[in-house]
């Protein structure tokens, strides 16, 4: 069993990030629970949760394994999760803490669309310091230790094996125009307006957290989202694009944050971006 965070190098999650065999086993994690995920791909329905959201069993399945998973690699460290955090199991949290989604995008989960993914985050002080991507219906992950790095994960390889990954980062815009992303369902007045103050050349549609891995692995240049989202939505992806060169910024033009337990872990408005200077867009 894994020592406890309280016997890592000072700086919490944020060193830890750097222990390679780490990240390495919480790839591993996040593939396994990937796997377990396209064993039930179009083979169940989903319910409504009091909130109104979907969920059905691949959701509850992958997030226990995750959860027992993240016990035994760190253990001590709160773990805030959609479906516990649903049925009120929130732990306390300080300065270190992780935020797991472990089906993202339950809505293409059932009805086929391969736009799903699983995300592993780990917080310090506010800041997403490292995380894990997964989309096993894609066959595609990314990640972030001390390095930005995406590549193929099968979901059933042996563990040493499971993926081919390179560093990636974010891209120089192109002179001809932006690439910008746009939520599949959530596309506001907000975002068209922002959107109209950029140099935009095409638009391009992605389900969940995949947006901020594109930015990240330079095959677009800036994702607004103006509309409602949770910490754990968002938390990995980011990780991912902050590692890459990028940020993500609220309205106000602040940095995005998380551990906001008495908003429930909501997040405000945000926009993810390649080049920081455009956030002075954000005010219009």
């Amino acid at each position: 069993m894994r020592e406890g965070l309280e016997n890592k190098p000072a700086g919490g999650l944020a060193a830890v990030r750097h222990d390679a065999a780490l990240m390495a086993e919480l790839t591993a994690l996040a593939v396994a629970a990937g796997a377990l995920e396209l064993r039930l791909f179009g083979k169940c329905t989903a319910e409504l949760k009091a909130d109104g959201s979907p969920v059905t069993i691949a959701d509850q399945r992958a997030e226990d394994m995750i959860l027992g998973g993240l016990a035994r690699l760190l253990p001590g460290v709160p773990v805030v999760s959609e479906e516990a955090a649903g049925d009120g199991r929130i732990p306390a949290i300080g300065d270190d803490f992780i935020l797991v989604d472990a089906l993202d995008g339950t809505k293409e989960f059932v009805s086929g669309s391969g736009e799903f993914t699983l995300n592993i985050a780990l917080i310090h002080k506010g800041v997403p310091v490292g995380g894990v991507v997964y989309a096993p219906a894609l066959r595609r992950l990314w990640r972030t230790g001390a390095v930005a790095e995406a590549g193929v994960a099968e979901p059933h390889a042996m563990p040493r094996r499971i993926v081919r990954i390179k560093p990636i980062c974010v891209r120089t815009p192109p002179a001809a125009g932006l690439v910008a992303l746009a939520s599949l369902r959530h596309s506001t007045p907000a975002t068209e307006a922002f959107l109209a103050r950029l140099p935009i050349a095409e638009r391009r549609a992605a389900g969940s957290s995949v947006k901020f891995c594109l930015l990240a692995e330079g095959q677009a240049d800036i994702y607004p989202r103006f509309a409602p989202t949770m910490e754990w939505d968002t938390a990995a992806g980011h990780a991912v694009l902050l590692a890459a060169g990028g940020e993500v910024y609220a309205p106000d033009g602040a940095p995005l944050r998380y551990g906001n337990a008495s908003e429930g872990f909501r997040n405000p408005s945000f926009v993810a971006m390649t080049q920081p200077t455009w956030r002075r867009h954000l005010q219009g």
